[in-house]
Order: C-alpha cells, then sequence, then structure tokens
C-alpha cells in the first residue's frame, strides 16, 4: 500500500460503478477497509454526470449494465482525457471481451470476487504506466 499511497496521494481515490446496489456497497466496504477512498456510482451515465471527479485513482467498474457497459464507461472517459486505470468486473468473460479489455488496456476480475484479486489488480494497474493503460494519455 505505501507503493500505491506515494503514486496516488495520502489516500488513492478508487471510483465503483455498479448497478447492484448490493455489490457496490459490498465493494465500497471492502476497499474502504483496505485505505482507500471510495466513490461509489450506480450506473457509468451517475459517474460521466460527476463534475468533481478526482484527476487520478483507478476506476473499478462492473461490464454489464444497463445503458452503458463498462468498456464503454472507459472509452467515454478516455474520450474526456481522463485516463485513470480502469479495472473491469464480470462474471464468465468470453475471449472477445477478454481481447478487447487487453487491447484497451483494462485488467479483468472475475465475479465473484474472492481473496485479495480485486485490491492486487488496482495495486498492479495503479503502478503501470500510463502509457500502458491506453491511449497515452495523462490523468485529467
Amino acid at each position: 500500500m505505501d507503493q500505491l499511497r506515494a503514486a496516488m496521494g495520502a489516500k488513492p481515490v478508487i471510483l465503483v460503478v455498479d448497478d447492484d446496489s448490493a455489490v457496490r456497497s459490498s465493494l465500497k466496504f471492502a476497499l474502504e477497509v483496505e485505505g482507500f477512498e471510495v466513490l461509489a456510482y450506480s450506473s457509468a451515465h451517475e459517474l460521466l454526470n460527476d463534475n468533481s471527479l478526482p484527476t487520478a485513482g483507478c476506476l473499478v467498474t462492473d461490464y454489464h449494465m444497463p445503458g452503458m457497459n463498462g468498456l464503454e464507461l472507459v472509452d467515454q472517459l478516455r474520450g474526456r482525457r481522463v485516463s485513470i486505470p480502469a479495472i473491469l468486473i464480470t462474471s464468465l468473460p468470453s475471449e472477445n471481451l477478454r481481447n478487447r479489455a487487453a487491447a484497451a488496456g483494462i485488467s479483468i476480475v472475475e465475479k465473484p470476487v474472492l481473496g485479495s484479486s480485486l485490491v492486487d489488480s488496482i495495486y498492479d494497474a495503479s503502478l503501470r504506466p500510463a502509457f500502458v493503460r491506453g491511449k497515452g494519455v495523462s490523468f485529467g
């Protein structure tokens, strides 16, 4: 955690987007216990309408959501020149989804999220150089 804090600031901010309130609440709680500041959103549109998003941190988003899926959300953020690391959470990802996520520099963590897999993925994604995450765009 110390390396991550140095890379992201005193208290790393994790943006959680999941349309399932139970999953969203569980992720928020688990990540706060790990020492992260967590902002939780019920949809991609809710996150995109937030005018006070942090310029650094990590996005954890469900893939299957009504209106806009997790990959589309990341694409929208990158279109706004926000290139924070992203992690896609989903059940039974297809090979096609895995390939699309890899091409975009996005990690996948399979549901159910067990043990430290999500936290480990956050550390990994957050410490990777920005150009590896896709499109070479820096934070903010």
